[in-house]
C-alpha cells in the first residue's frame, strides 16, 4: 500500500460529504470538522454563526495506490455545487462555501488543474466558485456529527438532501464503490 494522503474538502453541510466519501473505494477514513476559521476548538453553534470563519469540511484519509487526488475531486466536484458562493441549498453562510483545503503543494497543483479544466469545457455553464486555499486550521466536529447520516438515516435532513446526492454518487460513480462503507466497518 502506498503511503496515505489526506486532502479536506468543504462541499457544503459535512454529513452529505461524510456519507458519500465513507463509501469510496481508496478512502481509508472520513472525519467531519471546521477548517481555516480564526477561533480555536469551535463549536457547532458557533460555526454555524457563520462569525468563526470556519468552513464546515470532511478530512479525507486515502490510498493514492487505489484512487486518486483528481478522481476524488472529480467526485467531489460532482456531488455539490461548486457554483454557488456560501451555500448548497437551503444551507447559507460563508460556514457551507466549496473549498478544497491542502497540506500538500502538489494537491493545491492537482486541485488548480481540475478546477481549470472544469472552467475551460464550459462544463457549469458559470463561474466556478471553490475556493483553493491552504489548510491552516482544522479540528474535529462533536462527535455526535461523525457517521451521522449513518446513525440518522431517518432524520429529515437526511432523508431529503443527504440520501438523494449519496444515491446520485452511487449512480454516476459506481466503479468508485466500495464493498462495505468506511463508517460501516
Amino acid at each position: 500500500m502506498a503511503q496515505e494522503e489526506t486532502i479536506t474538502l468543504g462541499g457544503g453541510c459535512f454529513w452529505c460529504t461524510e456519507a458519500i466519501f465513507d463509501r469510496v473505494r481508496g478512502v481509508t477514513d472520513v472525519e467531519s470538522g471546521y477548517a481555516n476559521g480564526h477561533v480555536p476548538h469551535p463549536s457547532y453553534e458557533e460555526v454555524c454563526t457563520g462569525s468563526t470563519g470556519h468552513a464546515e469540511v470532511v478530512r479525507l484519509r486515502f490510498d493514492p495506490g487505489q484512487i486518486g487526488l483528481r478522481t476524488i475531486l472529480e467526485i467531489f466536484l460532482a456531488t455539490h455545487d461548486p457554483t454557488s458562493l456560501n451555500r448548497q441549498g437551503n444551507d447559507v453562510g460563508t460556514q457551507y462555501r466549496s473549498g478544497i483545503y491542502f497540506s500538500d503543494p502538489a494537491h493545491e497543483a492537482v486541485a488548480r488543474a481540475v478546477l481549470h479544466e472544469l472552467a475551460e469545457s464550459g462544463a457549469y455553464g458559470v463561474p466556478i466558485v471553490t475556493e483553493v486555499a491552504p489548510l491552516v486550521a482544522y479540528w474535529p466536529a462533536e462527535d455526535y456529527h461523525q457517521d451521522y447520516f449513518l446513525k440518522h438515516p431517518h432524520q429529515g435532513y437526511c432523508a431529503f438532501v443527504v440520501g438523494p446526492k449519496v444515491q446520485h454518487f452511487q449512480a454516476v460513480f459506481a466503479r468508485h464503490l466500495r464493498e462495505t462503507p468506511t463508517d460501516q466497518r
